[in-house]
């Protein structure tokens, strides 16, 4: 009998659910536990981590997990090296849904950098209006370059203070052009610091940045260890041998 954990906290990992409990696959969703109100999902949830490799590795034997989907951030990648190594030390199937990352298209401006402290860098000296788009527990470096006018956009309202001054929309996506650029332009943004997270729902801002001629300071992804990967849903439920419930 299949018995699929979902490492979830995506849009993608939504999605994957919806289809999951279409077919009636024995299944849980797990959220690490960062956003302090989840987004519901039709799978049985658990909310936290795991306590690490180990942690995991005795939750997919305790649980009787025979595969596992890591439907995280791209970003997420200590939890992405732990489910290798757990699904490798107890043997089970792991699979990685992982969208696509953007590219460059004509017209758009990218500073690409390997992580937040490069991003932090590549920012000016000159105070500017820097629209921070890279989720709240990467922004303390950010606190280098206090000169600049910071917006953040966060799920959730910060728990604690931020250590620089800042504007924060609290606000969850996808997000349109229409808003963006909307939003770009009332606050007089001129540089965006961006994630390359890949996918549909945060590309917006993207976009409205090569519209406005705006310079993006590009993250580029953490290197992760091989496994095997697909961009879709669809590929995912082949993999578990079942078929993709229409509509879901």
């Amino acid at each position: 009998m299949t018995r699929a954990l979902i490492l979830g906290g995506t849009s993608d990992a939504s999605l994957l659910a919806a289809a999951i409990a279409c077919a009636g696959i024995d299944a849980v969703y797990s959220y690490g536990g960062r956003t302090r109100a989840p987004a519901d999902q039709p799978l049985p949830t658990r909310i936290g981590g795991f306590g690490g490799v180990s942690g995991l590795a005795d939750y997919i034997r305790r649980e009787g997990i025979t595969h596992v989907i890591d439907a995280t951030h791209p970003f997420a990648a200590e939890m992405s090296r732990n489910a290798v190594e757990a699904c490798a030390e107890t043997g089970t199937p792991l699979i990685a849904l992982e969208r696509a990352p953007w590219t460059k298209a004509p017209g758009d401006d990218w500073i690409e950098v390997v992580d937040v402290h490069a991003a932090v860098a590549a920012l000016p000296n000159a105070p500017a209006n820097v629209f921070l788009a890279i989720g709240r527990q990467h922004i303390a470096p950010f606190a280098a370059k206090s000169q600049h006018s910071y917006t953040l956009r966060f799920v959730d309202p910060p728990e604690a203070p931020l250590l620089f001054a800042a504007d924060v929309i609290v606000s969850r996506g996808p997000f349109t052009l229409d808003g963006e650029l909307e939003m770009l332009r009332t606050r007089g943004i001129a540089w965006i610091v961006a994630r390359n997270s890949g996918g549909d729902g945060a590309r917006a801002k993207i976009d409205a940045a090569r519209m406005l001629g705006l310079p993006v300071v590009m993250i580029s992804r953490p290197q992760l260890p091989e496994r095997l990967r697909v961009e879709s849903v669809t590929e995912v439920m082949q993999w578990l041998g079942h078929r993709t419930c229409l509509g879901a």
